[in-house]
């Protein structure tokens, strides 16, 4: 029952196959490696545990009701941020809200095992594509379509990137929509298709739909149609491709938008790497993170290099799919090629995201070396000489470990073994009676399988097993959700108090997205879609970034806490996952502060708050009494000195900064550079120095100092920290202890007074709303009566804020040096300021567009097929008549 339901059911077979073979190796390889969850390493590395899975965490709050914001805004992070494109960038996969069957503390689990369903989807679209394309042994295209989802470009990089996946899985079904675009069927699901596509993740969509569309035009040579037929096909799927991307408008101009009020990340210049490295990138366990993750194991390699000298294919079919997979290849390493693949911009990570195309491309090569028969004895043999120049070449790179060798020679011997079993099986089909004959193919068959399967389930987790361990040795790791996360989350919720005021998650993060995982409403904020706006602002007020300003961290200071309505902060001990003093077992503390309400009223602009971020001098401590109304820091000049009592040089950069250099020795180390200067007595001593890295500490003052850790490179930028109370005498010496030479800036030092902070949080609470109420993406504010000046907004003044003072049209909300600003004449006792994503009216009206033009076509097309059914039975009906009538 069961093989004759297989032989039924070829593509339903095959994806089994492939999605069993995918998890099989996926999971296995964790296990190996002792990896999450089967292991105590963490598999959250680099951006994974940074930003991921904590924009799942928000969208499983999101789902169950428990986020600070909605679908527009998201309040929790970067105080205020624009929600829209981060949820079309990483989370409008379908598979994201899988999350919501989860607890919330295995976020990590569930961002797991949304990735292992993508993978092994994957591999099963491309099984059900391969056997679309032409007609074959089921097993074999379900083995095939595992070597696809488990190819190098996965395991290597899209596993920690899990948006991408959906790529993975557009590329096989893209595929298919040509295939229906060829023979005019399908249309209406073909545009839910590529619809889905391009909103699940349009960033690899888009590079699987110029793969999809070159898979299309080799199809279309092939077919050798009639020119007319061949360009009505082109038509067909280039209107399929139009209305479905005009489908996913809403979401995909919200998205493009949003990138371009995003901070700007590093400008990168693609270099292509060097042939040896191109062609190691094939061959099991290597590993690059610039380099293209190539490997589609020996199984499909094999088969797929055999192609060209497999003579029972027609010589079109050979020649057509080996030179796309070379042009595709050199496309690769050639500039213009490149920048059109990435959508001409050069990311800022692996430069070869498109590899997955290529992967699918020797899948789909081997496919048909398989399909047309098993080759004979020439076209495996040359095969095996171009894998063993492949390793020769490949075997320069430093990217090829000694162990990738037995590895390599065992899969070859896999390999090889069982096509020369499936040959044998060819060879002797003829031959012997039928009982015999039909045992000697299944055990011939059944051999081959088994070592087929054995050795691309042993490449392929060889292969991650090494990509996964190498991962960690390369790029930061975080730690899954713990009892330091549990720790986070409860005094965070303990201490809430939204929108009566802001409650930061702590300075001492676990992640970058630490609001997201933990709770509150903080600064702390990192997307590829940070707005300029908010990078900007808290740069200039002293904050810190990491990933060249789009990783925004939280900012402790007591000045930026009454402006931004901070009134509760978290202070948590150093993460011991991330190596910071691990001996340190100090408590969760949660400190209070008397703040202003979410919204204030100011005294009327000076013309140069309107200028916004452009308005802030060099300093952050004047350019935070700009955003405070009042003078509350004295900056005081400074004298630094070297270890031994010299003077140190200027700052090459930066003429305005002194240099602090590393100690090159441990008895150098022992004499650490100082700064001095004078502070009122009883001020809080601040120290700015967003290009130093090392700690700093008060010394000489009785009250008990704190130590500030500042870290900064390329990528990074130190934020301000406090360090304690100057003491009676006013004489301030700060020791530095730095880890790498950095630089101090001439006004790195402020000395807060409290009193007059106090003061001014006093005046700003007098003027400021009696109540403010916040929903998504409205925010409304009851001000005093006679209020007059500008009703300032304590969140970042992004794209698409829209306010107005009492029964008055909504305008444009204007900026108060960053913030979202409204001016009141003393009228209007009520504030209401509205947020509209960029690009979201116009993504709807394309998208309205398409879904019209959708009907008109489908009803065009029911009425066609209504005519002709009519005229069908008109036909049925009048013939046994004109019988009749010739009959008499």
């Amino acid at each position: 029952m069961a093989r004759s339901t297989l032989r039924g059911r070829p593509r339903q077979a095959a994806a089994l196959l492939a999605a069993a073979v995918t998890v099989t190796a996926f999971c296995a390889a964790d296990a190996v490696a002792r990896g999450y969850p089967f292991g105590p390493r963490t598999r959250a590395v680099n951006d994974l545990g940074n930003q991921y899975v904590p924009f799942y965490a928000h969208l499983w709050d999101l789902l169950h009701g428990r986020a600070d914001g909605g679908l527009l805004v998201n309040w929790q992070s970067g105080f205020g941020s624009s929600f829209l494109p981060d949820l079309g960038t990483y989370l409008s996969s379908p598979f994201a809200l899988l999350v919501a069957l989860f607890p919330r503390d295995e976020i990590d689990l569930a961002v797991y095992v949304v990735t292992v369903l993508k993978t092994a989807c994957a591999g099963a679209a491309m099984a059900g594509l391969l056997l679309r394309l032409r007609s074959g042994r089921w097993w074999a295209a379900g083995l095939l379509g595992a070597a696809y989802a488990l190819c190098g470009w996965s395991l290597a990089d899209a596993s920690y990137n899990p948006m991408w996946l959906d790529g993975l899985i557009a590329l096989p079904l893209l595929c298919l929509v040509g295939e229906w675009a060829l023979t005019g069927r399908h249309r209406l699901l073909g545009v839910l298709v590529v619809a889905l596509a391009w909103t699940a993740n349009f960033y690899t969509a888009y590079m699987a739909t110029i793969g999809a569309g070159l898979v299309l035009l080799l199809r279309l040579w092939l077919s050798a149609l009639p020119r007319r037929r061949a360009l009505a096909a082109a038509g067909r799927a280039a209107v399929t491709v139009a209305l479905g991307i005009g489908l996913a408008a809403p979401l995909v101009t919200v998205v493009y938008f949003g990138t371009k009020h995003a901070y700007p990340g590093r400008v990168t210049h693609f270099a292509p790497v060097a042939t040896q490295d191109l062609l190691a990138r094939l061959l099991p366990t290597t590993y690059g993170f610039g380099s293209p993750a190539l490997f589609v194991g020996t199984t499909a390699l094999l088969p797929a290099l055999a192609l060209p000298f497999h003579r029972a294919a027609p010589v079109r079919v050979r020649a057509g799919w080996s030179l796309l997979v070379v042009a595709v290849t050199l496309s690769m390493q050639w500039t213009p090629t490149h920048l059109v693949w990435h959508a001409f911009a050069t990311p800022n990570g692996s430069p070869y995201r498109q590899a997955f195309v290529l992967c699918a491309l020797l899948v789909i090569a081997a496919w048909h070396t398989l399909s047309y028969g098993v080759p004979g004895r020439r076209a495996p043999a040359a095969a095996a000489a171009l894998l063993a120049l492949i390793a020769a070449v490949a075997s320069r790179s430093a990217l090829v470990h000694p162990y990738a060798w037995p590895v390599l020679s065992l899969a070859t011997v896999g390999a090889l073994g069982g096509l020369v079993l499936l040959g044998l099986d060819r060879a002797g089909g003829s031959t012997g009676g039928a009982p015999a004959a039909g045992r000697r193919r299944r055990l011939l068959v059944g051999s081959a399988v088994v070592l087929l399967v054995g050795a691309q389930l042993g490449e392929a987790t060889a292969t991650s097993v090494v990509a996964t361990r190498l991962r960690l040795d390369h790029l930061d790791d975080y730690a899954p959700w713990g009892s330091r996360q549990q720790r986070q989350a409860e005094a965070t919720a303990g201490a809430d108090g939204w929108p009566a005021y802001r409650t930061d998650p702590g300075r001492e993060q676990t992640v970058g997205n630490d609001p997201m995982v933990v709770g509150g409403q903080g600064a702390q904020y990192y997307s590829s879609l940070t707005a300029d706006v908010l990078s900007r602002t808290l740069t200039a007020l002293g904050d810190g970034w990491t990933s060249r300003g789009r990783n925004m961290q939280s900012l402790d200071n007591a000045v930026t806490d009454a402006i931004f309505s901070v009134g509760a902060r978290v202070h948590s001990p150093p993460d011991q996952h991330q190596r910071w003093n691990p001996r340190d077992r100090s408590p969760v503390t949660v400190s209070r502060q008397d703040v202003p309400p979410l919204v204030t009223v100011r005294p009327s602009m000076a013309p140069s708050a309107r200028t916004g971020v452009s308005a802030f001098g060099p300093s952050p401590y004047r350019n935070q009494e700009l955003l405070l109304g009042t003078r509350v820091y004295t900056v005081p000049p400074l004298t630094v000195r070297t270890g031994d009592g010299g003077q140190p040089g200027r700052a090459a950069r930066d003429r305005t900064g002194t240099v602090i250099e590393a100690p090159r020795t441990k008895a150098a180390a022992a004499h650490r550079p100082t700064i001095a200067a004078r502070c009122p007595a009883g001020s809080e001593v601040h120290l700015w120095a967003p290009h130093f890295s090392g700690t700093a500490r008060l010394t000489d003052t009785p009250a008990h100092p704190l130590t500030g850790r500042f870290t900064s490179d390329a990528a990074k930028i130190a934020a301000m920290q406090r360090l304690g109370t100057a003491p009676r005498s006013g004489r301030v010496r700060i020791e530095l202890s730095p880890t790498r030479t950095g630089s101090v800036p001439d006004g790195a030092v402020g000395c807060l007074d409290t009193a007059r902070l106090h003061t001014a949080v006093q005046r700003l609470k007098t003027t400021g709303a009696t109540e403010v109420t916040v929903s998504d993406g409205t925010v409304r504010a009851q001000l005093p009566a006679g209020s007059k000046g500008t009703a300032v907004l304590a969140a970042p003044r992004i794209a698409g804020w829209r306010c107005a003072a009492g029964d008055a049209p909504a305008a444009p909300a204007e900026t108060y040096y960053g913030l979202i600003a409204v001016p009141v004449d003393g009228s209007a006792t009520r504030v209401t300021c509205a947020f509209h994503p960029p690009g979201l009216r116009l993504g709807a009206a394309v998208g309205g567009v398409s879904l019209l033009i959708l009907v008109l076509l489908g009803i065009v097309a029911a009425v066609r097929g209504r005519r002709a059914t009519h005229r069908t039975a008109l036909r049925t009906t009048t013939r046994p008549r004109e019988r009749t009538t010739s009959a008499a």
